[in-house]
């Protein structure tokens, strides 16, 4: 429990930050809907008029602007960049960062084995990223009701900010997986960093060429299209379990990994 306060203690600062951002990027985005939205279908025919590779890189190819739902899917894909990028850097910054700031020494000296270590700080990261999620869930709810009055699409904030945390969790995994398997605890977090970014821009080409849509499966960025979701009205189970799975595997690899290795002290 000590070590679970000390996590907590040690990335409070940080996690501020990132939702006092989140809360800025929900808030600016949602206010230019209001913008939008009173120039009326203007904006659905500017859009229209963008090539796809303009549309598909910003993210609003599929959605309608002049509806709050439709305006919040676009705003959905940057909300996913960010909380997955504090994910994957967070995963490898828990699991790393004794070796980074040479206190593994300090740490596993103490009563507690290295797998109880790893358990309390995955804990305390599920923590922060629940926080964050909330906070962007309230502020969602909050300005969209606040700019687009009379037009609630609660439920379908509610699903993204499901399938958001899915993102989360699983990239997280990801990145905690990169700091057991990695001996440079220096190089774990732009390992970490660099996937997240591999996945995205591999989203983006995929969505240009529809020959390669069945490398969907290899970016979690696919597994929730805001647009889908907002068709089906429901999140795919297939990629939720998919998720699970690869979870799953890096956590065990972390596990596996970490346990084993000579650790730098």
């Amino acid at each position: 429990m000590n070590l679970y306060r000390r996590e907590l203690k040690a990335h409070r600062k940080a996690l501020f930050f990132w939702c006092v951002a989140m809360i800025f990027l929900v808030a600016s985005g949602i206010a230019k809907f209001a913008a939008y939205k009173s120039n009326g279908g203007s904006i659905a025919t500017i859009v229209d008029q963008f090539p796809k590779t303009v549309q598909i890189i910003f993210g609003i190819s599929g959605f309608d602007l002049t509806k709050p739902s439709g305006y919040y899917g676009v705003l959905f894909l940057y909300i996913a960049l960010t909380a997955t990028a504090h994910a994957v850097l967070l995963g490898a910054e828990l699991i790393s960062k004794e070796e980074r700031d040479h206190t593994s020494e300090f740490l596993f000296v103490k009563p507690i084995s290295r797998s109880r270590a790893i358990t309390v700080k995955l804990l305390a990261g599920v923590t922060d990223m629940i926080v964050l999620n909330a906070v962007t869930l309230l502020s969602s709810v909050y300005f969209v009701d606040y700019f687009a009055k009379g037009q609630n699409i609660t439920h379908y904030i509610l699903l993204l900010m499901a399938a958001l945390f899915i993102m989360q969790l699983t990239f997280f995994a990801v990145g905690a997986a990169v700091a057991g398997m990695v001996r440079k605890a220096k190089s774990s977090a732009s390992i970490g960093a660099s996937t997240l970014m591999i996945t995205l821009i591999l989203m983006f080409l995929i969505n240009l060429n529809g020959h390669i849509d069945a490398l969907k499966y290899l970016t979690p960025f696919k597994y929730f299209d805001a647009s889908a979701i907002l068709v089906a009205n429901a999140l795919d189970w297939v990629y939720v379990l998919i998720s699970a799975g690869i979870i799953a595997v890096a956590t065990y690899a972390t596990y596996h990994f970490y346990v084993r290795r000579d650790l730098e002290v």
